[in-house]
């Protein structure tokens, strides 16, 4: 095992690993079936993170490649720090990397934690294509990637993209996608201001999921809420 292995299984708890296997639906037919955790929590996570954030790419691949919910978690950790400090060729390197690692990137936080801080912000001044096809992909993850990577966008003032990728998805059978769209525009209305998500949700939101619905208009007043669920506005 490796240095950085060791490191992270010193926080280890068998009560943390039992919580998560619930939080996390391991359960067979859920979409977390079979994941497997250690029980180190999001903060120890990331203290190890910055003990190694010099790590290797090989042993972020290895980390990647783990049975364990928590290896691939710190590996997706260091990437982002990594991401941070790097120049043009590493952002590069470590964005490649992301994209061809997507199937061990296999749950809602360890997209989240990671996507809008890589793929959205490697995208931010470039071609945004790579999202189009993340959107239509059979895999939920790398779907869910396409809509939370646009936060990097939202946090400038564009919402350009959300949009795009939330029409995309309208039709999503997944709850999970639902809620990350739901999120996001959410964030649209915060960052970019409420007049421009609702002129995106006007003409859409009779059709909407109703739980995307709930997430995107979770800071209008309560009176308004009710009358978007109920499908009176003008």
């Amino acid at each position: 095992m490796s240095d950085i292995g060791r490191a992270l299984r010193k926080y280890a708890s068998k009560e943390r690993a039992t919580i998560n296997q619930r939080f996390f639906k391991t359960g067979k037919g859920q979409y977390g079936e079979d994941d497997r955790f250690l029980g180190v929590t999001v903060p120890n996570i990331r203290v190890v993170a910055k003990q190694f954030r010099d790590a290797s790419m090989s042993e972020m691949k290895d980390l990647l490649t783990s049975e364990w919910h928590e290896d691939r978690l710190l590996a997706l950790i260091i990437w982002t720090l990594q991401f941070s400090k790097a120049n043009e060729r590493g952002k590069r390197e470590i964005f490649k990397a992301y994209l061809s690692s997507t199937a061990q990137i296999n749950n809602w936080d360890l997209v989240d934690v990671s996507a809008p801080n890589i793929v959205g912000e490697y995208l931010v001044d470039r071609d945004r294509k790579v999202l189009l096809r993340l959107a239509r992909s059979k895999s939920l993850w790398e779907r869910r990637v396409a809509i939370v990577s646009t936060f990097a966008f939202i946090r400038r003032g564009d919402a350009t993209s959300t949009f795009t990728i939330a029409d995309l998805v309208m039709s999503d059978q997944q709850d999970l996608m639902h809620k990350a769209t739901g999120w996001m525009l959410r964030e649209v209305g915060k960052k970019c201001g409420k007049a421009v998500l609702v002129s995106y949700l006007l003409p859409r939101y009779k059709r909407m999921p109703r739980t995307m619905l709930r997430y995107a208009i979770e800071h209008f007043p309560l009176v308004e809420r009710k009358r978007w669920l109920l499908g009176t506005m003008c």
